[in-house]
C-alpha cells in the first residue's frame, strides 16, 4: 500500500525528472537536426524557444538534471553500501536541499535571459556556422 513516504516520493520525483530530460533530450536533438532543412526553418524554431515559458523552462531542465543526478548518487549509496539504506531518508532530505540550491543558482545565473525582451538578437542571427551547415 502505498503510503507517500519519502522512498516514494524519491522514486516518483526520479522517473519524472528522467522523463522531463528525455523530453528535453528529444526536443533539443530535433533543434539541433532542424539546421539540416535549412536556415530560415532553423531560425523559426529558435524564435519559438525565445517565448516566455520556454526560456523559464531552463531553470525545470536544471532542476531535473540536478535532482536527478543527486538521487542517483542516492540510489548508488543505498546499493552499494550497507549504511545507505539505513541513512536515506536523510540522503533524500539531503538530495532534495542540494537540488533546491543548485536549482536556485541556474535561476539566478539565468534570470537575465530569462527577463531579456529581444533573447534571439544576441544568440543565433544568421551565425555563420549556420550558414556552412545548411550549404
Amino acid at each position: 500500500m502505498y503510503k507517500g513516504k519519502e522512498g516514494q516520493w524519491a522514486f516518483f520525483l526520479h522517473r519524472l525528472s528522467g522523463l522531463a530530460l528525455l523530453a528535453y533530450l528529444l526536443l533539443h536533438t530535433f533543434s539541433i537536426g532542424s539546421v539540416m532543412l535549412g536556415e530560415k526553418f532553423y531560425m523559426s524554431i529558435h524564435e519559438v524557444y525565445g517565448f516566455f515559458l520556454f526560456r523559464l523552462g531552463l531553470i525545470g531542465v536544471a532542476g531535473a538534471v540536478a535532482y536527478h543526478a543527486f538521487n542517483g548518487i542516492r540510489i548508488i549509496l543505498m546499493d552499494f553500501t550497507d549504511w545507505g539504506v539505513k541513512i536515506q531518508r536523510q540522503l533524500w532530505y539531503g538530495v532534495l536541499v542540494l537540488a533546491v540550491v543548485a536549482t536556485g543558482v541556474a535561476a539566478v545565473y539565468n534570470l537575465p535571459r530569462i527577463f531579456d525582451k529581444d533573447p534571439l538578437s544576441k544568440h543565433h542571427t544568421s551565425s555563420p556556422v549556420i550558414a556552412r551547415a545548411v550549404r
